[in-house]
């Protein structure tokens, strides 16, 4: 049985199928509505929109310099590119499952120069095939957190690849029907399986307490149960903490966020869990000044080389997530956490104190959604369910600003799953493009031009 928060989703996407929300205002600014050249980190946008089945790159004035086509980004990807131009990406959809088939890379022409598919069979009306069954995130051992740093240059030679799964079995310890568990596979470079995690062997290191577990048995009423939904897994990255002899951070260790449950851990290469913040993010005085974090995203260390190295970035959805005792606002006992604001959060990972966030009037995403740190300090915020994607300084100044117009993808939906900020020379066959301040628009000014 979905989760309430996962019916609000499909709702909300119905309704934005539907056409206008009655009483929303139907006249509103897209593309760059604001970028302060001198105070934003200047290169390229990479966008997993929901919905689009390409990856797209803009330059700082939102407008398209490359996409690649044929991506179905739909489960989530996301899409990364590399130096020179080569671009990581799922392929092919399981839509019940949300997952995809296959995770691939090409290079700038659009040729094929690595996939994976292989982790197990499916099911298809056309008979069994293999399948990858990525879902949500994957990885490079040579990109820490996914996204950029000076101190490393990513490529897929030589790397090993993280991929989040799923894997579907039977465990009568967490359920009676047959669960989507999730399941992290490491490929060497070779591409074969070198290492392998699943969640529900570990269910008893997650601090899920007997009321959340009864929850979880309890919702469970179909095969292809999503109990856990892990919506990010990163490799730590080398970092101050290791080398200081906190065994805990281990380079190699894998950090993980899981929504449904509003947990976060991290995962040893023994398979032990070394370290989580939830269920209940509020049960130690450090933890309780933080506040309950609720249905997070793109939970990440901040790589050497940047500002905040070390520390935890997440995007702190709010929305409704979390298992438990069922009472009025929660019947099901599926979303016991509830919150209408979103935040972004750095959190020193040690003693869980809080080093930065943002939060603003009307700033929510319910689902998707992360941040990223960059070599100025700046922040690039994606808001996820409403298509934005904006630059905010350390004193939360937004300096670039960017709205998916509804013509992004091949339905309404202008959902950006997670975008990155790349430098130019990653893209050196495009032309560096001319860099024009926006405004930020005036409302009582903005019109629609005459015809």
């Amino acid at each position: 049985m979905k989760s309430r928060l996962l019916r609000w989703g499909a709702l909300a996407v119905a309704l934005l199928a539907a056409g206008p929300i009655s009483g929303a205002p139907t006249v509103y600014p897209t593309g760059t509505t604001i970028y302060q050249p001198g105070k934003a980190w200047n290169g390229y946008t990479v966008l997993s929109a929901l919905g689009t089945p390409a990856v797209i790159v803009l330059d700082m004035n939102g407008r398209e310099v490359w996409r690649w086509d044929g991506y179905d980004l739909s489960a989530g990807g996301p899409a990364r590119v590399l130096p020179g131009g080569v671009v990581v990406a799922p392929k092919g959809v399981f839509p019940r499952h949300l997952e995809n088939n296959a995770l691939v890379a090409e290079n700038f022409d659009g040729e094929e120069e690595w996939r994976f598919d292989h982790a197990e069979p499916i099911a298809l009306e056309a008979g069994r095939q293999w399948s990858a069954r990525q879902h949500h995130d994957w990885q490079l051992s040579t990109f820490p957190g996914g996204y950029y740093s000076p101190s490393f240059t990513p490529s897929l030679a030589g790397a090993s690849v993280l991929l989040l799964t799923h894997t579907s079995h039977s465990d009568p310890a967490i359920a009676d029907v047959m669960i989507d568990d999730d399941k992290l596979i490491e490929l060497d470079a070779k591409g074969k399986v070198a290492w392998e995690w699943r969640a529900g062997d570990h269910i008893g290191e997650l601090g899920l307490t007997p009321a959340m577990r009864a929850a979880i048995g309890r919702l469970a009423k179909r095969d292809g149960f999503d109990w856990l939904h892990v919506n990010s897994a990163a490799y730590l990255g080398p970092n101050k903490w290791f080398d200081g002899g906190d065994k805990r951070f281990d380079p190699k260790n894998v950090i993980i966020s899981s929504r449904q449950a509003s947990l976060i851990a991290i995962v040893a290469r023994d398979g032990k869990v070394v370290w989580r913040l939830g269920p209940d993010s509020t049960t130690s005085p450090e933890a309780k000044a933080l506040g309950q974090v609720i249905g997070q995203h793109n939970v990440t260390m901040i790589p050497e080389g940047l500002p905040g190295a070390g520390n935890l970035l997440l995007f702190d959805n709010g929305g409704a997530a979390g298992y438990g005792d069922p009472s009025p606002i929660s019947p099901g006992g599926d979303t016991i956490y509830q919150r209408a604001t979103s935040r972004v959060l750095e959190i020193d990972p040690v003693t869980l104190a809080l080093v930065w966030s943002y939060s603003a009037p009307n700033f929510y995403s319910f689902n998707i959604s992360g941040a990223q740190r960059m070599p100025n300090g700046n922040t690039l915020i994606t808001e996820g369910t409403t298509g934005r994607v904006f630059e905010v300084t350390p004193d939360k100044d937004i300096v670039w600003e960017y709205l998916a117009p509804p013509s992004t993808g091949t339905r309404p939906s202008v959902a950006i799953y997670r975008a990155y900020r790349i430098p130019y020379a990653w893209l050196p066959q495009v032309a560096k493009p001319a860099e024009v301040p926006v405004a930020r628009p005036n409302p009582a000014r903005f019109h629609v031009p005459a015809g």
